[in-house]
């Protein structure tokens, strides 16, 4: 009688299961990056921390000479400044290098590889590699957002923490979904990397009160460039601010808005593509 064979193919993973194993793969290589280079590490944790040691000053300073501004304390500006850098860091050390690398993956012809490998590309894309540096300045970020509301005496609810979180994604999403969009502009253009920049340079909007604006300027970043309500709104919820839930669907709204707009960005750019041999 002969042996049955009971020898079976390994199970293919699929689904969001697959991708959690291709990200995490991806963790793995941008740790063993990050360890090759130690002291770099080390040196971009220290200037990100003087940078935003530097802007609480900036406001301490400020506060010296007035109680408020546009009835904003001391304090609840210094918890904004806290969200604003901790939304900052986590979408730099996600997705920021990997927005700014799309026009050398064209230029180099590397985006040609890339598409023809059985994963989502715009997914490869965006999370090929992760920036640890940016996850020490976000913890830092949490313990300025600690301090400040110990000082307010702040005692939120489970919900308003919840909503703080669900909200800090949403600015991270409108922050990704809006640098992604022009970093597609390479798909027409030899490179783009001056105005992914210059829309980086515009977070530090997100760090001041939003009603220290007034007219077309604060329309502009509220519906044009979605700046001031990245860190407002969260923080807003969070220090009892907030009139109505409307800046919250906003904000909610705006960042499915903005994904949705980058997608069809996205696609159309790639169907307009010839490859970098063409």
């Amino acid at each position: 009688m002969n042996a049955t064979n009971t020898t079976t193919a390994p199970e293919i993973e699929t689904g969001p299961r697959r991708y959690l194993s291709i990200y995490g793969a991806l963790w793995r290589n941008s740790v063993v990056r990050e360890l090759m280079f130690k002291t770099n590490f080390l040196l971009w944790v220290v200037v990100e921390t003087l940078w935003f040691a530097l802007q609480i000053s900036f406001m301490s300073v400020i506060y010296s000479h007035t109680d408020t501004i546009a009835t904003w304390t001391k304090w609840e500006v210094i918890l904004l400044i806290g969200a604003a850098q901790f939304i900052q860091q986590i979408f730099h050390g996600i997705f920021l290098n990997n927005c700014t690398q799309l026009s050398e993956n064209i230029r180099t012809g590397k985006l040609d590889f890339m598409l023809l490998l059985p994963v989502n590309t715009r997914f490869l894309i965006s999370m090929r590699t992760v920036d640890l540096g940016s996850f020490v300045s976000a913890g830092l970020a949490v313990g300025v957002m600690f301090y400040a509301g110990h000082q307010m005496q702040l005692t939120p609810t489970a919900w308003q923490i919840a909503g703080f979180l669900m909200l800090c994604v949403a600015g991270i999403a409108i922050h990704y979904s809006l640098m992604f969009s022009l970093a597609c502009i390479s798909f027409f253009t030899v490179k783009a990397q001056g105005i992914v920049w210059g829309y980086y340079n515009l977070f530090n909007l997100a760090r001041l009160p939003d009603s220290a604006f007034g007219g077309f300027f604060r329309m502009f970043f509220t519906f044009a460039v979605p700046m001031l309500i990245v860190a407002n709104v969260p923080v807003k919820l969070l220090a009892n601010k907030l009139d109505s839930p409307f800046e919250m669907l906003l904000m909610v709204g705006m960042a499915v808005g903005c994904f949705v707009f980058s997608e069809w960005v996205w696609r159309r750019s790639v169907k307009n593509y010839t490859s970098a041999s063409s």
